[in-house]
């Protein structure tokens, strides 16, 4: 996949696509055969600041921990963006979900992982 501004970090999505964060730039969706699918900043209008770990969840939504802004967003494929953590990270890098709704998030600034729980579909 050529032309990406400072590929940093990867992660499978649905029917066989892809997500790769480029280093202070955005995030850009790719479908099983390679072709670019969309840019989360202008599909979302979101500015990131370094977007560095990204996971897609069981519903398909895209999160994405922005190491300079120090909060992890989830993009649903449909609405807005939700800020799932906004306050006790000092340099998130990456990222993992389980299909039991747990996020993990690799601080680097702390040298740990910390694991939040948020609700995948509201109750």
């Amino acid at each position: 996949v050529p032309n990406l501004q400072g590929p940093c970090y990867i992660s499978p999505a649905p029917n066989g696509g892809f997500v790769v964060s480029e280093e202070c730039r955005d995030v850009k969706v790719f479908t099983s055969s390679r072709k670019l699918l969309c840019s989360l900043s202008s599909k979302y209008g979101h500015r990131f600041g370094n977007p560095t770990g990204v996971c897609v969840d069981v519903e398909g939504s895209i999160l994405v921990a922005d190491e300079q802004r120090r909060t992890v967003h989830l993009f649903p494929e449909h609405g807005a963006p939700v800020c799932l953590v906004s306050t006790g990270l000092r340099r998130p890098v990456g990222v993992a979900c389980s299909s039991f709704g747990h996020l993990f998030v690799a601080d680097a600034g702390e040298n740990c992982v910390k694991v939040f729980k948020y609700c995948v579909r509201p109750p």
